[in-house]
């Protein structure tokens, strides 16, 4: 069931972006099936807004932090925002470093009071705040000489001329900013065993773009250009299982289950053995690598997004979707029944030096969370 549409139709004032063209803010909306509660997201071309919609559509809250976004906004059990900014002199590792990196984290209330800051140049795409208040996230480090070598696959002309190779660390700090886990990639898995895409830049492998703690002491990673997620055991370090390129393609954000499955983005980027690149929500068994569960448009192409993007399971058992790359939001029941669907309607281009990568008008964000009224009891 429809409830209303937004947007504006003005052909004689066209934007030359096809989807400012397009339906924007609320655009669907079944009170019978959707969860309710408010929804999360900052902008990438934002400027450090972040914003609260409820489900109407509606502004119910808005933030207005200090930097840019380097990837998303949270809401804290304590009801304050936790904000992953782009930092303003982090580390110039390569050319594309600046899409993707963070590395400057605050804790806000929802009156903009900063209340804590955390600083890593090295920070890049995903970080979970965690219940005890630690920050568990990525950093880049430089990939030892020896194993750098053994990097295969990708396009090897995008290598750089110093000829280092950034790989990745998984970092978790306390509240005094000190270190007390920290977990190498490059001391459990051989680069010759992961090989890049064909296409992808060599020059940081594996690039982890996801992360998560789970109730059991496991660590969820996903792997970008490789294709892949991966369970750490915290306790020892070994890897638990992999989950490779006949599961996932190009995938973000990997969450455990309750039961154990794990629900993640799967972007569809270089999928095995399709010729068309689609997105879809998918939840997979790491027992079985069997596919438990799975959203896709029912014309498949018309979901996907190249980068970024998130799925989040709700408490009645819905889906909520984060069609990142094109700022759509949207919920599906368990028979991928459409409850909510929100297109951001802002747009703006991003700063130089990222409108050299990524021109136009956006109106992305890196991930969106649905939260309870009762999560946000403050407003």
């Amino acid at each position: 069931m429809l409830d209303r549409l937004q947007g504006t139709f003005d052909p004689e004032h066209a934007s030359d972006v096809t989807l400012q063209r397009r339906r924007l803010g609320l655009t669907a909306l079944d009170r019978s099936r959707t969860a309710g509660g408010y929804t999360l997201y900052a902008r990438q071309t934002g400027g450090g807004v972040v914003d609260l919609v409820d489900i109407d559509g509606n502004t119910a809250h808005q933030w207005q932090m200090p930097v840019r976004p380097g990837r998303d906004a949270v809401i804290l059990p304590n009801g304050n925002l936790g904000y992953n900014g782009s930092h303003a002199t982090s580390a110039a590792l390569y050319p594309a470093w600046d899409l993707w990196h963070g590395g400057d984290f605050y804790e806000a209330t929802p009156d903009v009071e900063i209340v804590w800051r955390y600083e890593d140049i090295y920070h890049h795409h995903d970080a979970q705040w965690l219940p005890n208040g630690d920050l568990l996230y990525t950093v880049a480090a430089e990939l030892p000489a020896h194993l750098a070598k053994r990097i295969c696959g990708g396009d090897p002309r995008k290598d750089g001329a110093d000829g280092i190779f950034q790989s990745d660390i998984v970092r978790q700090v306390n509240r005094k900013g000190e270190t007390v886990w920290e977990w190498c990639i490059w001391d459990h898995i051989d680069p010759a065993d992961l090989p890049v895409h064909p296409i992808f830049d060599r020059r940081h492998w594996p690039m982890i773009n996801g992360v998560s703690e789970t109730k059991d002491g496991l660590i969820l990673m996903s792997l970008r250009t490789t294709s892949g997620v991966i369970a750490v055991e915290k306790a020892s370090g070994r890897i638990v299982w992999h989950a490779g390129t006949d599961v996932v393609a190009q995938q973000h954000t990997p969450i455990m289950m309750d039961d154990g499955t794990v629900l993640v983005f799967d972007n569809g980027n270089l999928r095995v053995g399709s010729s068309n690149p689609y997105s879809r929500a998918l939840q997979f068994d790491p027992a079985t690598m069997e596919t438990v569960w799975a959203y896709a448009d029912p014309n498949a192409p018309s979901f996907f997004s190249p980068f970024m993007g998130s799925a989040q399971r709700l408490a009645n058992g819905n889906t909520f979707i984060c069609e990142s790359a094109f700022g759509r939001l949207f919920e599906v029941t368990p028979a991928g029944e459409m409850a909510w669907e929100f297109v951001i309607p802002d747009f703006a281009e991003y700063p130089a030096p990222l409108n050299q990568f990524i021109k136009g008008g956006h109106n992305g964000c890196f991930r969106a969370h649905r939260y309870s009224a009762e999560q946000v009891a403050w407003l």
